[in-house]
């Protein structure tokens, strides 16, 4: 069936704006790290994205490497966007990134300008568009001089093939010393995209969100549920078809430890006096941060996706909750 798109899908989502800048993110952003590549269901993935747009999210977050196979994700986007998101285009910011391994030899990894600008055009071709709406340098690369890096994004920005620039995986400091070279590059930075949640706090401690708020940049936090352990998922332990118990996975299990798990439990605790899942809660709780204009969330099925989307409905954290949450996961 044609997919025509829900009169309604601006009336509930929450539009935050990123940085100093004139875009506002939806709260909730989608990611097509799993579950959108060659390996998965086609129909399944393209279900999703147009459940995601009905429910107002407009930001669809993507990378070179995305799959598997590396790539996938970006042509099996590339094909529901013409399919059913051609009239849309303008409603949507879509966003790539290059910096990890892609192709093989020496020029498709890290942050080298050849790299950059190779990737960029590839991942435009898979996804038949003229441009992205923000580019990111995927991680930090300790090798390649960072003037080269931002040269680079300077390039693309100019050529007009990415409208903003993002960088992700930057600490504080590695994030002050991008937005010198740019900012005499006349170049702005739009975003920063880290690992965030609420059992990995690095960027309050790091100053991250601080240096966002003086630097005029947005913070999309990735990863929010911390690789599924902050659902229902894992309260009993490790079930058997779970992402930590499948080979070669990033979540490893002798790293949900006992006292992990109570400490879960409590964490679901609260959220169910909040009348919200352990997941939902831990999105808002993300989200209270002026700083953090959107949280990038996963989905395997349209279900999730609504439930996800749902933790917008009580973003408010009294301090009761805020006092046991900080004892929980300092």
């Amino acid at each position: 069936m044609s997919y025509i798109a829900s009169e309604k899908r601006y009336e509930s989502m929450k539009y935050n704006r990123c940085g100093k800048s004139g875009v506002k993110l939806p709260a909730i952003s989608l990611g097509l790290w799993h579950n959108f590549g060659s390996v998965d269901v086609f129909e399944n993935g393209r279900n999703i994205l147009c459940r995601a747009f009905d429910l107002g999210i407009t930001h669809f977050d993507l990378a070179n490497n995305y799959g598997p196979v590396a790539g996938s994700a970006e042509l099996n986007f590339g094909k529901v966007l013409k399919s059913d998101f051609a009239s849309h285009r303008d409603e949507l910011i879509i966003s790539t990134k290059a910096g990890y391994g892609m192709w093989p030899g020496p020029y498709g990894d890290f942050g080298s300008k050849k790299y950059l600008v190779a990737s960029l055009d590839q991942s435009l071709k898979r996804m038949g568009v003229d441009y992205v709406d923000i580019f990111y340098h995927h991680r930090w690369d300790p090798e390649t001089p960072l003037e080269e890096t931002m040269g680079a994004l300077e390039l693309l920005y100019k050529q007009g093939k990415a409208l903003y620039i993002g960088v992700s995986n930057y600490n504080s400091e590695q994030s002050k010393r991008a937005i010198s070279i740019l900012k005499e590059k006349g170049v702005p930075l739009l975003i920063n995209q880290p690992r965030f949640s609420l059992l990995d706090r690095w960027v309050e401690k790091d100053g991250l969100l601080d240096t966002a708020a003086e630097n005029g940049f947005g913070v999309i936090a990735f990863s929010p549920l911390a690789q599924g352990l902050l659902t229902d998922r894992y309260l009993q332990g490790i079930p058997q078809d779970s992402r930590a118990a499948k080979p070669n996975s990033f979540l490893r299990p002798d790293s949900i430890t006992p006292e992990l798990l109570e400490t879960l439990n409590k964490l679901n605790a609260i959220a169910e006096r909040r009348g919200q899942s352990l997941a939902q809660m831990s999105i808002a709780w993300l989200l209270r941060d002026p700083n953090v204009v959107s949280v990038l969330i996963g989905a395997s099925s349209v279900k999730q996706l609504e439930n996800n989307i749902a933790s917008i409905d009580n973003l408010s954290f009294s301090i009761l909750d805020s006092t046991q949450i900080n004892a929980l996961v300092r």
